[in-house]
């Protein structure tokens, strides 16, 4: 019988992933610090996934803050005000949207659905332009493929995504985030 799961904790067994982030956060460890961390997380979880045998083994569920931010980087609908210019997400700009920063504030976080775990809402509009800006669920599928694994990359879908998002500030609050639809598929394919 054929084995799948959606995902894994990715704290690690010590809580390591939370130690790592707040080590770079206090900038007393650097950003290939909390990588390495996190690169060893998500190996020792692929391989306990298939030292058990489970057939469907997960990839891009790995996330440093919530896999609803992991795609608003995917789709790089990063609102103005963090500055971003175009090219690959970083922490800065990922992180920014998140914790917030010295001179802008976090997006709003709310819970997913009704359990205690929470998400960094989108705010989109009319005029967003969406772009791939974010290589990870790719990359995280090439580095389990590198160690042997094979795995199945999970993506938070288009509908959930949008059906997640908030109006923008400055948008009308009754603007349909479904009519944009059409964009975001276009970063998906």
């Amino acid at each position: 019988m054929a084995s799948h799961i959606v995902g894994y904790p990715r704290m690690g067994p010590k809580r390591e992933l939370k130690f790592a982030l707040e080590s770079f956060w206090d900038q007393k460890s650097s950003a290939e610090d909390l990588e390495k961390v996190a690169a060893d997380l998500r190996a020792s979880i692929w391989k306990q996934m298939a030292d058990v045998g489970i057939k469907y083994i997960p990839s891009n569920t790995f996330a440093y803050y919530d896999q609803v931010l992991n795609t608003t980087a995917m789709l790089g609908a990063v609102p103005p005000r963090y500055g971003w210019t175009g090219g690959e997400i970083g922490f800065d700009t990922y992180f920014s949207m998140g914790r917030g920063n010295a001179t802008v504030p976090a997006m709003e976080m709310t819970k997913w659905f009704d359990t205690n775990y929470h998400f960094i809402v989108p705010e989109l509009g009319p005029d967003v332009n969406f772009t791939y800006a974010s290589h990870k669920a790719v990359n995280e599928y090439k580095e389990a493929k590198a160690l042997g694994v094979d795995t199945v990359p999970v993506l938070v879908g288009p509908v959930t995504y949008l059906l997640l998002s908030k109006p923008a500030n400055g948008v009308q609050p009754t603007f349909d985030l479904l009519t944009l639809l059409p964009k975001v598929l276009a970063v998906y394919k």
